[in-house]
């Protein structure tokens, strides 16, 4: 099933108490290294069918009029992310397939432990 990720991020000028935050928090957990650090958002939005052109132009005006607020914030991506198949045990991915079995690999008896 294909996902359509969306980053927003706060504007540059625009004061980021969280990330500052989160930058001095790492300090005292001594993780340095760092100069700043700015927090964002991430939609996941999961498809019905294929991702077409207009499914993309309808993604990206729902992320400039509801995902963020324009006057403070900046989508910076809108990505389309299909599983592949070749994603491997364990996926990471997002599509709900890895680690699911079929019922005929079940153990005898699994089924009504499961209902």
């Amino acid at each position: 099933m294909p996902k359509i990720i969306v980053d927003v991020m706060p504007k540059p000028e625009i004061l980021d108490p969280q990330g500052k935050a989160i930058g001095a928090a790492l300090e005292r957990l001594g993780i340095e290294g760092f100069r700043s650090v700015r927090q964002g958002k991430r939609f996941e939005l999961k498809v019905h069918g294929e991702v077409t052109d207009e499914v993309l132009a309808t993604v990206e005006h729902a992320a400039k009029t509801l995902l963020s607020n324009p006057v403070i914030e900046d989508v910076v991506s809108v990505r389309v992310k299909q599983c592949g198949g070749n994603c491997g045990p364990g996926g990471g991915c997002g599509c709900g397939n890895h680690g699911a079995q079929s019922e005929a690999a079940l153990p005898v008896g699994a089924e009504d432990l499961l209902a």
